[in-house]
């Protein structure tokens, strides 16, 4: 991607952007926290700066008072799903990282740290009594006690995050290092202890996109299912028995590449989804092969953000692509499981 070409997707994405400093998926769609902040993510990174400090201020206004935000959110911002999804709340602290990273602005840092704060603080209260991550918890407080491996390998990256920031402003969070490696571990050693759904490619790939999972390890793990995802010459399958590829997860799997060094599969996976692209700059969601139809008949915004962000993973353009690198060492863990 040339910078004219990020220029206009940062362009696109900003075009999208409400008065509330909200982004929707799709122009007059809903807004739902993950995806709100990796379209922010984007616009950071093609220098629409106020814009995304603005995205961050609308997550700052609209969380809630035990630190999440619903997991669905109407443009009108109508309580869609009042829930709470473990990865959506805690996807903020690597946003905030990632602008901050970017611009140095240690005063959006400090004016973001109480969100960070209290969101990994109401994910790091999701465990399960086995230790895990539930995935969500309903607008009663009930969780839903499956722990699933995506969600948790973000989860990981977010307290990275979290604790990298916590360390910038001197104020450390050892706790949150603690459950970090407690989660790395479980990714790592215990998969079975996940829900099943290897069908997904992201629970394929998200263990080395979240940084759990590193090394000989993380490169041994991406050949061995390569063939099962990956349509050569147009991305990646979004679930292994369906001829549908999508352009988010074919770029966060350009991301993982990059951050295990082999670049040249990233840049060509980031070339293959470029038929994705409009010339304004925007990407469909995905595409069905066997009959060439774009499905969902959406351009998304976090689709569009996917790609600039691995694009500067790949480039090393900006200081944000340091957020898709690995960080620390495996700890030791009290793990129950190991003992017996």
């Amino acid at each position: 991607m040339s910078d004219a070409q990020v220029c206009r997707t940062g362009r696109w994405i900003a075009s999208l952007q409400l008065p509330s400093g909200a982004i929707p998926w799709f122009d007059h769609g809903h807004i739902d926290p993950w995806d709100h902040v990796e379209a922010a993510m984007g616009l950071s990174l093609a220098g629409y700066l106020e814009e995304a400090a603005a995205a961050y201020e609308w997550s700052a206004r609209t969380q809630r008072a035990d630190g999440s935000w619903p997991i669905k959110i109407g443009n009108d911002e109508t309580v869609l799903d009042p829930g709470t999804d473990a990865n959506f709340t805690s996807y903020v602290a690597v946003g905030v990282w990632h602008h901050w990273s970017i611009t140095g602005d240690d005063q959006f840092l400090h004016r973001m740290w109480p969100v960070v704060w209290a969101a990994l603080d109401k994910v790091a209260g999701m465990q399960t009594a086995d230790g895990m991550i539930a995935w969500a918890e309903d607008a009663d407080g009930r969780r839903f006690e499956e722990a699933l491996v995506s969600g948790s390998s973000s989860v990981f990256h977010a307290l990275t995050a979290g604790v990298v920031l916590a360390e910038r402003l001197g104020r450390p969070r050892p706790d949150w290092e603690r459950l970090r490696q407690r989660i790395g571990h479980d990714l790592r050693s215990h998969p079975g202890s996940f829900a099943d759904r290897r069908r997904y490619s992201m629970d394929w790939y998200y263990p080395m996109l979240g940084g759990a999972l590193t090394g000989e390890a993380a490169r041994t793990r991406i050949r061995t299912d390569w063939d099962r995802y990956v349509e050569n010459g147009y991305g990646i399958r979004c679930v292994d028995d369906q001829p549908w590829v999508t352009g988010a997860e074919t770029a966060e799997l350009a991301i993982t590449l990059a951050s295990l060094g082999l670049r040249s599969a990233a840049m060509q996976l980031l070339t293959d989804v470029q038929h994705l692209r409009e010339p304004d700059g925007s990407y469909w969601t995905g595409l069905v092969l066997t009959d060439g139809v774009r499905w969902p008949v959406e351009l998304s915004s976090w689709t569009a953000a996917a790609m600039l962000l691995a694009a500067d993973a790949i480039t090393e353009t900006t200081p944000g692509h340091r957020v898709h690198r690995p960080v620390g060492r495996p700890g030791p863990v009290d793990c129950a499981r190991c003992r017996h």
